[in-house]
């Protein structure tokens, strides 16, 4: 009988065998390993099939709730995963995959994450953690430096203080945006009197005891949708996220925030909170943080910048400007998982001040007592994994100088290809990329004229037509595989702010070249071509009435 026919059995044999006897180098598991280990680009590249097959269809591939009740061996399981899960997956790190912000990693991420896997440590507590627990204490100040540089005996008197903490890692930039929205509400409804605080008392307690009507967030109309969620979860309700409309950079109206703000006291409700985007998801634009630090100051609110993706910038001597004012910020979110280059499932939310997060904190006296060192007190999640000594290893191996040079190349490769597309007569560029994201959207060149010319009701129908041609070009190109740009809807002053729908290309793979962006306009140009996309403009002669585009 051959190996992969015979059945595993369970028994306390075998399960303790699994937890001591690592897999033979010649298995199956064990020739991946090595292969991912000497060629990951090759392995990628060789097992992630490019296909247009449906996620429906993959689904059946996963269609059984039954927990199996005999084992199976870990080779054939390997072999499942090849077929049915790694060949169908997305090839997030190549230089063609430009369409989120998910890129290559460093080749020392993979070696590093064994480690940090093997050691198997929960950052809750000192006793699951030991060393790691200074060792991220450390790398949030190493952060906290970059965006505050405050003197060093500031970091080294608050730190390492078991009493404080001046952020706090967690899985990402919603777990991050919620983490910094609880504190400021916290903090905005402090303990008082006899009032013990929102924590304790509760939102209704709160109001009453302030006299208010209700709390607010200010933020841009671009702002991430997990600010959303957090007012969803804080009892904040989604109504009082109160989004301002953007200029022509898609950056805050920041007269109209200041204005809404003081519609909102007026109404007895207070905005306790005021969001700055640096590097929004959809244009990366950056909204103007010195001025919404100065609104939230006049107005009492706290100030939090949403630096998810943006963050990073302030490595660049070139181009940390343009994050000018982050500093003023009472707390900011980056996510280690977009441009600090490591693996999904590292955030950060960084306090200015060591106090504010003792608004948030929490103890228990099995995990996280009083006095201890555990920085789980300070943390809306509770276990999470080591994910800061894989970022606190980058930032050692990469550096200062390394990630500056990183965010250079990629908001000038940004740059390029924007100056690309406005060269292109067929191509029309939506929005100028401040950082390194950029919209554009194929539209004929006729058709660019006769935009302009027309009426807003025509303008409208012709952007319906541009807007479905659009989505039709972004599947079709998804599907085959060969290269990969996202789409999102903007509603441009220039379209009457008409929702548009835009191509949307994200540059932060440093693999990612000039030659391929120019081939991802070539492959949109030629589905174009093709007579289910010439259908779709030929829908132009149905709008009436409309200049002949030929």
């Amino acid at each position: 009988m051959k190996f992969n026919e015979k059945q595993a059995t369970a028994n306390l044999e075998n399960l303790e065998r699994i937890f001591t006897v690592p897999e033979d180098p010649s298995s199956t598991l064990g020739l991946i390993d090595n292969e991912i280990s000497q060629n990951l680009v090759g392995f990628l590249t060789e097992n992630i099939v490019a296909c247009q097959q449906e996620i429906e269809d993959i689904e059946t591939d996963f269609s059984d709730p039954v927990i199996p009740q005999d084992p199976k061996f870990v080779s054939a399981q390997t072999r499942f995963l090849l077929d049915k899960l790694v060949s169908k997956s997305v090839h997030t790190s190549s230089p063609s995959f430009v369409g989120h912000m998910t890129s290559a990693l460093p080749t020392f991420m993979l070696p590093l994450s064994r480690i940090m896997i093997a050691l198997n440590q929960n950052m809750v507590k000192v006793e699951t953690s030991k060393a790691f627990t200074p060792m991220e204490r450390q790398t949030i100040g190493m952060i906290h430096h970059l965006i505050y540089g405050r003197e060093d005996e500031f970091y080294t008197r608050w730190m390492h203080d078991h009493h404080n903490c001046i952020g706090s890692f967690c899985s990402g930039g919603t777990i991050a945006n919620i983490t910094a929205l609880w504190a400021a509400r916290n903090h905005f409804l402090a303990p008082d009197g006899d009032f013990a605080g929102i924590g304790q008392d509760g939102l209704v307690a709160a109001l009453q005891h302030y006299g208010y009507k209700g709390i607010a967030v200010l933020a841009s109309e671009r702002a991430h949708y997990s600010l959303a969620k957090s007012a969803d979860i804080l009892g904040i309700g989604r109504a009082n996220i109160v989004t301002v409309e953007t200029d022509r950079k898609q950056r805050v109206k920041t007269a109209e925030l200041a204005r809404r703000a003081k519609e909102l006291k007026a109404r007895g409700i207070m905005p306790f909170s005021v969001i700055g985007i640096a590097g929004t998801s959809e244009t990366g634009s950056v909204d103007p943080l010195n001025e919404l630090a100065e609104i939230a100051g006049d107005i009492g609110a706290m100030f939090h910048v949403d630096a998810a993706w943006g963050g990073p910038t302030l490595f660049s001597d070139k181009y940390r400007d343009i994050l000018s004012g982050i500093e003023h910020a009472d707390s900011v979110t980056i996510d280690a998982h977009k441009q600090l280059y490591v693996p999904m499932g590292a955030g950060m939310v960084v306090f200015k001040e060591p106090n504010l997060a003792s608004s948030i904190e929490h103890h228990a006296e099995y995990v996280v007592r009083k006095g201890s060192k555990d920085i789980g007190s300070f943390s809306l999640e509770g276990s999470r994994s080591g994910m800061a000594m894989l970022v606190h290893s980058s930032l050692n191996i990469i550096g200062h100088k390394g990630y500056g040079i990183l965010i250079d190349q990629g908001i000038e490769k940004a740059r390029r290809f924007a100056e690309l597309i406005k060269a292109q007569p067929d191509f029309a560029l939506v929005s100028e990329p401040e950082l390194n994201i950029l919209t554009y959207r194929l539209v004929p060149e006729d058709l660019q004229q006769t935009l302009l010319d027309a009426s807003e009701h025509e303008a409208n129908q012709i952007n319906e037509i541009l807007n479905k041609l659009t989505k039709h070009i972004q599947k079709i190109q998804r599907a085959r595989g060969k290269s990969f740009v996202s789409r999102t809807q903007l509603k441009p002053i220039e379209q009457h702010r008409y929702p548009v729908v835009v191509f949307r290309v994200v540059l932060a793979n440093p693999l990612s070249t000039d030659e391929v962006l120019a081939d991802i306009l070539e492959e949109q140009r030629a589905i174009f071509a093709e007579s289910s996309s010439q259908a779709i403009i030929a829908e132009l002669d149905n709008i009436e009435p409309l200049t002949d585009v030929g």
